[in-house]
């Protein structure tokens, strides 16, 4: 294999982890902070990009009005979703809330449908769909725009988990009764994580709209971003990032070794066996708590 081409499919591979990444961030939000698998995150970076569309395109706004508007907006969503349908799942068994958050994906899958159609749209960032030459590589301006934003989230966060609310995030996950017990409002931490999650979900699906466009299919990025949070372990905000990369560079240069003998397709193959693999070897991810339950 040309050495160039190599390092091309590597240097996209890395990139567009990195736009998994920002699914996965989400899901260990979430996780990080209360303790509960999200398997509404998908659905909620479907309809992040929808409400940008509709400010948008419907209403002639321009993105940066539509998109904080957006975020305002799907941050009071998160909060309310925690608010009316989890909250009062508490203390519950954990197979009762990962059934309510596949209830909250299948509504809010339905919902989008109902009001926006099946039809792609895209949401025209305004970046160039013309190659970015670094040497003899050929790079996708997006993905480079969607990586730095994964980055800039990625950092956030990292000084977000070392404030006092953070820190307080970080205990209601360890301990519901033990927070309690000195005075720290677990459903209001509980309800903050949704609504950054769910703000997130903003910036994941504007960046993946333009990548390929708003329709259902993106709530199937659930499926990448959960590869990427298990991976990396689910309370790691560093493992969220480090192993959306390498599972962008297997995906990438796997894929393009792998499709000639099966005829295509060989992606989504390489992220369920990662998955597969990282549950059967190491369950706790690369950089979680051994101490992380998986269902």
């Amino acid at each position: 294999m040309d050495w160039i081409f190599l390092s091309e499919l590597t240097v996209n591979g890395a990139l567009t982890g990195l736009l998994y990444s920002l699914v996965a961030i989400g899901l260990v939000l979430i996780y990080k902070s209360s303790a509960v698998p999200n398997l509404a995150q998908g659905a909620l970076t479907m309809t992040g990009a929808y409400v940008v569309l509709a400010f948008s395109h419907n209403l002639g706004w321009p993105l940066w009005v539509a998109i904080p508007l957006a975020a305002v907006i799907m941050f009071l969503l998160g909060m309310g979703i925690e608010r009316v349908a989890l909250r009062r799942l508490a203390g519950r068994p954990i197979v009762m809330i990962l059934m309510m958050t596949m209830g909250i994906d299948i509504f809010l899958r339905g919902t989008t449908l109902a009001i926006w159609g099946g039809s792609s749209r895209s949401v025209n960032l305004g970046v160039s769909y013309d190659p970015f030459f670094l040497g003899d590589m050929l790079l996708s301006r997006i993905h480079i725009v969607g990586a730095a934003v994964a980055i800039a989230l990625f950092v956030g966060f990292l000084l977000f988990f070392r404030t006092r609310l953070g820190i307080r995030l970080r205990a209601i996950s360890d301990d519901y009764l033990a927070s309690w017990s000195i005075g720290i409002s677990v459903e209001r931490g509980v309800g903050l994580s949704w609504g950054l999650a769910s703000v997130v979900a903003v910036a994941t699906g504007v960046i993946w709209g333009e990548v390929q466009g708003v329709d259902q299919s993106l709530s199937v990025l659930l499926l990448k971003g959960l590869t990427v949070a298990v991976l990396g372990g689910l309370d790691s905000i560093v493992g969220a990032i480090v192993a959306g990369i390498i599972l962008g560079i297997l995906e990438s240069v796997g894929a393009d070794f792998l499709d000639p003998f099966v005829g295509g397709g060989s992606r989504d193959l390489i992220v369920a066996a990662v998955l597969i693999l990282t549950v059967m070897i190491r369950p706790h991810g690369l950089f979680g708590r051994h101490d992380i339950e998986r269902v």
